[in-house]
């Protein structure tokens, strides 16, 4: 399935060796596009919404100025974020024929320069550059008295490069933290401030500077020596900014000091796409610019050629705060309604289940429905708002066999703390065997609570917030366990083991499962996002109306991945047989397709009812529906093998398989133990003691 020409496109970067003319460069481009390419002097603005072929624009427009004389490609340097990205500009800039032109991120220009001229500016060689913030938090913590811990070290270094791109000294750090409603660790910001300030002690006492360092350092040389300033803007006279929604305060310094007093400043960005607030981003520079820059010029692309007009429509509702009764959309300021390019696509598609668990085995089978119909699994994307999301979908692929890769975050049973718990918990099963309550709910608690697990989650977000959630994903599981006779600690042992086992199929081809941060920049065929419900998307502790907004272009941002299909899902419980107390994201409010809003408009309801009752009702449902009689007849026999079954054991027969379980097994017909391991009601206990009778009895009916 290949991806769509987001424009009209010429035939390579030359044609019979000649590089391109003006002409043909314009011609490749739709009309927004074309007028960023032959806007060549002065200050431009380019608000430019996802897929609307933003660096393609900016790439041309440079192979433009060069192919017209305004630009010398010695002269020109684009800036972006990571380098990636600037990769990406520069293998596009030499595609078009341009060779010299300078594409990098804001820290590699900035040190290449400060390495340059650090001997003539300060003396000497420069400070070596001290590769992670780590050792040197965890000395400042230690004079503290607050320890060493590997997830307040994180969370503190976060905080730290916080306070240095946005300018905030050591001593203003507590006023400007409490203005803006930031805590790490569950720390009082007069001690992070202290943190702060002994941080850049040792930072001082070892000789060394940091990554933030390089931006202060060189805008620091550049505002008070007018010679060496001089210097940089004689080397680049014209200067393009990517991604400029997340520029922070210290590199608008810096942007503005290698301009000086010119505005040949080419920038890009998206308002609705601002999702890094947290580290010292801002949009306020790029709405902003009009202003900021007398004369500039703002250009709109709108044209999007990546997603369906499904994917479109639900984007732009999602940004609009999604109001019914149609009408225009009212969207943020600065915010681009899109318009799509591309042909009609499937409808987007909506599924609430049961509980996690259930949602994550809707991902199994929607995987296996779309590629059946041809989407590589390279294609799919799972994506989610935090990484602690992803235990149960790698779980649920991992054993129905499918491979999967998983950006932004380590696989649950690679990270550091689930490692260590469960060392713990094997330690504890071999030495602590006297002392163990045979309660494994009540032991699993009482042996992490020893590696930071607690009753409450922490209230700050960051690292600490993350390992929590790691270790109560392995508490939730024993409390799984628990009401299965005879269970123990060696049995939440054994099932972590072999979760941890199934993890290591292949994963080469695999479907990309990614937090909704780490997946910004790229695209699929294909997105399920899961857990759209609230606590999850707005997460809980976003607080505030900012904080909320943040959270809506979160939820955009993930929409506007998926060219295709786009699959949107919640679980209503986090547990089997929990209450079901979530609901759909307000940020779906009037798009939710409910009873109340669009009957019969095709919402699902996945995975069983909040009760068993209602389960029961719901597994009947589909059996009536697909009642054919070689359904019924497999039904009436996995009946009678249960009651000799449970006659055998002398137990009732509900305990060996509830009828709802029953009816799904003769409505999927299992064919192997990770087949009958997706339905509801067969957990690894029933699987090690029934499967094998039961697959006989499927293989036997089913011929």
């Amino acid at each position: 399935m290949s991806k769509p020409s987001p424009t009209p496109d010429v035939l390579g970067p030359t044609r019979a060796g000649r590089p391109l003319s003006p002409a043909q460069l314009l011609d490749a481009l739709d009309p927004d596009q074309r007028a960023v390419a032959e806007h060549l002097e002065g200050a431009l603005c380019v608000l430019a919404g996802a897929g609307t072929g933003k660096t393609r624009a900016i790439t041309y427009r440079i192979a433009h100025g060069v192919a017209v004389g305004a630009y010398h490609p010695h002269q020109l340097l684009a800036l972006t974020f990571t380098k990636k990205a600037a990769g990406e500009l520069r293998g596009r800039l030499r595609a078009l024929g341009i060779e010299g032109a300078q594409a990098r991120t804001f820290h590699s220009a900035a040190l290449s320069q400060l390495r340059y001229f650090w001997p003539s500016a300060i003396g000497g060689q420069i400070l070596p550059l001290q590769p992670g913030k780590a050792p040197l938090i965890a000395v400042a913590t230690s004079r503290l008295g607050l320890g060493t811990d590997r997830a307040l070290i994180r969370d503190l270094a976060a905080e730290i490069e916080w306070a240095k791109v946005t300018n905030t000294l050591p001593e203003d750090y507590a006023q400007a933290a409490t203005a803006r409603g930031r805590s790490a660790a569950g720390l009082d910001a007069g001690t992070i401030a202290s943190v702060l300030h002994l941080y850049e002690e040792a930072k001082s006492e070892r000789g060394v500077i940091d990554f933030e360092d390089v931006l202060l350092i060189l805008a620091g040389i550049l505002a008070e020596r007018e010679d060496i300033a001089a210097r940089v803007r004689s080397q680049y006279k014209h200067f393009v900014v990517d991604e400029y929604q997340d520029v922070s305060p210290i590199q608008q310094r810096l942007l503005d000091l290698w301009l000086g007093r010119r505005r040949q400043l080419c920038v890009v960005g998206d308002v609705s796409q601002t999702i890094y607030s947290f580290a010292g981003a801002t949009p306020d520079f790029l709405t902003g610019f009009a202003s900021r820059y007398d004369g500039a010029r703002v250009i709109r692309l709108n044209r999007d050629y990546r997603s369906t007009p499904q994917v479109v429509s639900l984007a732009n509702r999602v940004l609009a705060r999604s109001r019914r009764g149609g009408g225009a959309l009212r969207l943020p300021a600065g915010a681009v309604e899109l318009v799509a390019q591309r042909p009609s696509g499937p409808a987007v598609r909506f599924d609430s289940y049961a509980d996690d668990t259930a949602e994550a085995a809707g991902v199994v089978e929607q995987v296996g429905r779309l590629t059946a119909t041809g989407v590589p699994l390279s294609e799919i994307a799972v994506l989610y708002r935090t990484n602690s999301q992803s235990e149960a979908v790698e779980q649920a692929l991992a054993s129905a066999g499918i491979g999967y890769l998983v950006r932004g975050g380590e696989r649950f049973f690679e990270r550091d703390e689930v490692k260590r718990a469960m060392v713990l918990l094997r330690g504890a099963a071999r030495t602590e065997a006297a002392i163990l309550t045979g309660d494994v709910a009540r032991d699993a608690r009482e042996i992490l609570a020893r590696e930071g697990w607690a009753e409450q989650p922490p209230a700050a977000r960051g690292a600490q917030r993350e390992r929590w959630d790691s270790l109560n994903a392995i508490i939730s599981l024993a409390d799984e366990l628990a009401p299965r006779p005879g269970s123990s600690l060696d049995t939440l042992i054994a099932e972590l083991t072999e979760r941890a086992e199934a993890q290591n199929a292949p994963t080469v081809d695999g479907v990309t499962l990614s937090s909704l941060h780490a997946a910004k920049g790229l695209e699929w065929e294909a997105v399920l996002l899961i857990g759209t419900c609230e606590g999850l998307l707005p997460i809980s502790l976003a607080e505030g109306t900012a904080a909320l907004e943040e959270e809506r272009r979160l939820l955009y941002v993930g929409v506007t991945r998926a060219r295709e299909h786009l699959l949107i899902s919640y679980a209503r419980a986090r547990h089997p047989g929990g209450r079901a107390s979530r609901r759909h994201s307000r940020f779906l409010d009037g798009i939710w397709p409910t009873d109340a809003d669009t009957a019969g408009s095709g919402a699902r309801r996945r995975g069983g009812g909040s009760s068993p009752r209602e389960r029961a009702k719901e597994a009947a449902a589909l059996f009536e529906q697909e009642n054919d009689p070689a359904t019924i007849a497999l039904f009436e026999t996995l009946r009678a093998w249960r009651a000799e079954e449970a006659k055998g054991r002398s137990v009732p027969a509900y305990t060996v398989f509830t009828d709802t379980t029953l009816r799904s097994i003769a409505v999927v017909k299992p064919g192997t133990r990770q087949q009958l391991a997706l339905i509801r009601g067969v957990g690894p206990v029933k699987i090690e003691a029934y499967s094998e009778a039961v697959l006989a009895i499927v293989r036997e009916q089913t011929g």
